[in-house]
């Protein structure tokens, strides 16, 4: 809803009320896209007629409704930046943009906003730029059902698909991006969310958090990307119906959270990740309703984080439900699903009547010596995990769920 009142008061904003249409292409009297913008009057709309447009650096300097009819395409001929955009109230869609130049000191872009409010960007088709879309300074813009794919094979060597810097209020909301170095990246942006986009595919981050503080993001999905979602010096995060998937490799995660506190992580799925959440100095997190399955490693937790609590989850066919690499344990567990739990329930209340240990032996081993992992699955392996359950000696004895569920919760 937010997004259409947001649309809304751009097309009924007083430079809007009073507007003309000026048409381009090859049958028409305007035949450039530049002559056509230096041609209009604040407010007008320019319609773009199909065809393939090669203009180098395009500039819209006054609020302008640019629409694409037939998706024209507008080429950087691997020279240039694409789209610029300094005026607020501008809103383009309906255009295929490509072939930006490819630099790393000007951050060359497919679309770039520069210092702008009230701009939206939507229905746009970006193939094989540098950025695709690069907001900085932006304030309540609109980023939406973009189509965004680069072919990056090395990170450094290729920008992000949306790359939002110092902005405030902004809606990234249904795009699809792929092979970018990170597919959407946040720094010092604040009161944003980001909704229903499908990241995946790309070289080191689906999402990168940095430095970006109250924002939201909601019912994406992160597949097969280098490292899946970072979150990192940031506060009061919402991270809420997300799916991270198939997010392999080394030092692969689902989601990455260091230094952060005082935020929410509820209903996310979880799914075939080297590790599916590591926190390292987060404080303060309440990470709940979420299912963690069939991962390497469920929850790497290090020592340096406190006050965190992680209750009424799913841990399902996880190698290591949860993994450490100290003793001092100052986090809760409580009341969550762990497959491996062999309790009984003779109240039949649905609670365990005996605590649970996530923590096996062999996790922690590991943790210290990674080559361990040859004698996975091995014999004295398995002995040595029945008998620390029992008789907790080389992990911490506080690191327990006390009311481990029965069942696992239909989440």
């Amino acid at each position: 809803m937010r997004v259409y009142l947001c649309t809304l008061f751009i097309l009924l904003s007083p430079v809007f009320l009073f507007s003309r249409t000026i048409r381009v292409g090859k049958s028409q009297a305007l035949t450039r896209i530049q002559a056509a913008i230096q041609k209009a009057v604040a407010g007008d709309t320019i319609l773009v007629e199909a065809g393939t447009y090669r203009e180098g650096n395009i500039i819209i300097d006054k609020p302008l409704v640019l629409q694409g009819l037939d998706y024209p395409v507008l080429d950087g001929e691997k020279k240039f930046e694409v789209l610029s955009i300094k005026s607020d109230h501008v809103k383009v869609d309906g255009f295929r943009i490509e072939n930006s130049g490819y630099a790393t000191l000007e951050d060359p872009c497919a679309v770039k906003l520069y210092d702008c409010s009230n701009v939206t960007v939507s229905n746009n088709i970006l193939t094989d730029n540098f950025f695709g879309i690069y907001v900085q300074f932006g304030r309540n813009c609109v980023i939406r059902d973009n189509r965004i794919k680069a072919f990056g094979v090395e990170e450094q060597q290729i920008g992000n698909g949306i790359h939002c810097w110092k902005s405030d209020s902004l809606l990234i909301i249904a795009n699809h991006i792929t092979g970018h170095r990170d597919g959407i990246y946040f720094e010092f942006v604040t009161h944003s969310v980001i909704w229903r986009n499908i990241s995946y595919s790309n070289i080191r981050y689906g999402l990168h958090f940095m430095f970006s503080n109250d924002d939201a993001y909601i019912t994406n999905v992160f597949r097969n990307n280098g490292a899946g979602v970072a979150v990192m010096f940031t506060k009061k995060v919402t991270m809420i119906n997300n799916t991270f998937e198939k997010n392999w490799g080394d030092a692969a995660y689902g989601l990455l959270l260091k230094e952060i506190s005082d935020s929410y992580i509820y209903g996310n799925q979880f799914r075939e990740n080297t590790a599916a959440v590591y926190m390292e100095g987060t404080n303060r997190i309440l990470f709940e309703q979420n299912v963690v399955e069939s991962n390497g490693w469920g929850l790497k937790i290090q020592a340096s984080c406190m006050d965190n609590v992680i209750k009424r989850n799913n841990f399902i066919a996880n190698t290591f439900d949860i993994s450490t690499n100290g003793t001092l344990v100052l986090n809760t567990f409580n009341g969550n699903y762990w497959d491996k739990y062999e309790g009984y329930d003779l109240n039949r209340d649905g609670t365990g009547d005996t605590p649970y240990h996530p923590l096996s032996l062999f996790s922690v081993i590991t943790e210290n010596n990674p080559a361990a992992m040859l004698l996975y699955r091995s014999l004295i392996v398995s002995l040595l995990d029945k008998s620390e359950k029992v008789i907790p000696s080389l992990t911490p004895d506080n690191f327990v769920d006390n009311a481990p569920l029965i069942h696992s919760l239909p989440l």
